[in-house]
């Protein structure tokens, strides 16, 4: 059983479903802020997913500048070039953080969001990072620390097994406790960082929580002792909890900035 979530054309469909709730966009919203993106800069996403980030830094640089998407999954980049189809500064690459493919000192604003805690090599990832940012260029990354990770539940021991489960889904589950060193280790100089929570008393469609408890309970299913009839349970337990208006998740993820002097 393979520990990473498969990205094909139904999980990434339901991921984009998860990104254009409000939680998230106002994570975008925010991270859009931080980059500080101006006309005609050259912009990069790593792991660029549905293109949504992407498309809205590509409006900022405008036709004189470039926006690079890049990502792993082939149905994520598919989604992404529909989306930025009419945007012609907008162009793609395939890969991995470890391996970009792009030249020395190429992007003015880098942007990485859910990316690195899936990277097992982050010194070899940031070195890269660096290499392919001009000199006073910006990075913004935001990753998750799956820790902060809480619900209501009147089944604790069940959740702390569906939540060691989830946990093999990535890397690095605190990432963000050490990656203010990981940068500066990698010669950036960190110039703002904050907590942004995905925070939900409400159990709806248009809520952050609500695609991703479908997504957990996918992949925990049979997964270190967590039988699919409990994961289910699991998910029905959160449904009605929501229908009782007693509901509570709440997730924190970090944003980082930083510039390359």
């Amino acid at each position: 059983m393979s520990n990473a979530i498969e990205f094909n054309d139904d999980a990434a469909r339901r991921l984009e479903a998860v990104y254009l709730t409000p939680d998230v966009v106002e994570q975008r919203s925010r991270t859009l802020r931080a980059l500080n993106i101006r006309p005609g800069e050259r912009v990069l996403d790593i792991g660029s997913g549905p293109g949504l980030l992407l498309r809205d830094m590509a409006a900022t640089v405008g036709p004189e500048g470039s926006a690079v998407g890049f990502d792993q999954s082939d149905a994520m980049l598919a989604m992404a070039k529909a989306r930025c189809a009419d945007q012609p500064q907008v162009s793609f690459e395939k890969g991995d953080a470890l391996a970009l493919p792009f030249p020395d000192k190429s992007f003015d604003a880098i942007v990485s969001t859910q990316v690195y805690e899936y990277v097992a090599d982050i010194p070899a990832a940031f070195a890269e990072l660096y290499r392919i940012t001009a000199p006073g260029g910006r990075v913004v990354i935001v990753d998750t620390d799956y820790d902060s990770w809480v619900v209501h539940t009147a089944d604790p021991d069940r959740f702390n097994r569906i939540k060691d489960a989830w946990d093999e889904h990535f890397v690095h589950g605190g990432l963000p406790r050490v990656l203010p060193i990981r940068l500066r280790e990698a010669g950036f100089r960190t110039t703002n960082q904050e907590v942004i929570p995905m925070f939900n008393t409400e159990y709806h469609s248009n809520t952050y929580s609500h695609g991703m408890v479908a997504l957990i309970e996918k992949f925990v299913a049979d997964r270190k002792g967590v039988t699919a009839a409990e994961a289910a349970a699991w998910k029905d337990e959160m449904e009605e909890l929501g229908k009782r208006g007693e509901y509570f998740f709440s997730l924190n993820r970090y944003q980082f900035e930083a510039r390359k002097p």
